[in-house]
């Protein structure tokens, strides 16, 4: 394992207590946390039937899954088999509790998306969600997610926007290029003894990336995040700026 990726995982592991309280906050006493799959109708951008009629009875991986909300939330929807892949222990702790707060079946394993301990041409579809930005050898971790796919297999793979990513909030302005890519790193939280190592790319270094791999690309879809797209900029506390750009930009491919 690369020096950048023994770094993030170990800040995931001292992390990941405080990132799955923050993004269990909203959830209601006594009440299930979010598990957002990316395969529902309200997903990002929303599903995309002449891609993928239905994930019912699929196949199915998460790369990167983190606390596994994606993982369970595929479960819901009628997955056949669903797997998890994460580098962090802890944030695999996470995702099994969360498997059984909600009675799903999905198994979780701990590896690395650029070397996955999965057999070739195992799942129909595979997705990932905010993870493979961390990812600095980007090309394997695309060849992996194709050979764990068999052929006509369908992998939607999301992250953070790079303009997005380029922005302060605070002041509204550009912060860094958006061609100014590589090697970034983020401080969390000082206390912590890791900083996130985060890789910018453009849109289209990601969309050339996967051609290179061997997929083909039905769908580019930048959307903005949900608190903008269900409120108007006078009736928010959000930067107004976010109302400009998009949050995130999502692939969904077919593996050929």
């Amino acid at each position: 394992m690369t020096e950048h990726r023994r770094e993030n995982r170990r800040l995931w592991n001292e992390w990941s207590e405080a990132f799955q309280a923050l993004w269990n906050a909203d959830t209601a006493e006594g009440g299930l946390p979010p598990v957002p799959s990316p395969f529902a109708p309200d997903a990002p951008g929303g599903n995309q039937p002449e891609v993928l009629a239905s994930i019912e009875g699929e196949e199915y991986v998460e790369l990167g899954c983190g606390g596994g909300q994606g993982s369970v939330g595929t479960a819901e929807l009628g997955a056949k088999t669903v797997v998890g892949v994460d580098l962090s222990r802890e944030q695999l702790r996470h995702a099994r509790q969360l498997r059984d707060f909600y009675g799903v079946e999905a198994e979780f394993i701990e590896g690395d998306v650029t070397d996955l301990p999965l057999a070739d041409s195992t799942f129909g579809v595979a997705s990932s969600e905010a993870a493979f930005q961390m990812v600095e050898h980007i090309d394997r971790a695309l060849l992996e997610a194709h050979r764990v796919l068999r052929d006509g297999g369908v992998f939607v793979l999301s992250v953070p926007h790079p303009l997005y990513e380029s922005l302060d909030p605070e002041t509204g302005t550009i912060e860094r290029s958006y061609f100014d890519t590589g090697r970034r790193e983020i401080t969390i939280n000082e206390e912590y003894e890791s900083e996130l190592i985060v890789f910018d790319r453009t849109v289209a270094d990601l969309h050339g990336a996967l051609l290179d791999a061997g997929f083909e690309v039905q769908r580019l879809i930048e959307h903005q995040r949900h608190g903008i797209e269900e409120n108007e900029p006078t009736d928010s506390d959000l930067p107004a700026v976010l109302w400009k750009v998009p949050q995130s930009v999502r692939f969904w491919a077919i593996a050929r």
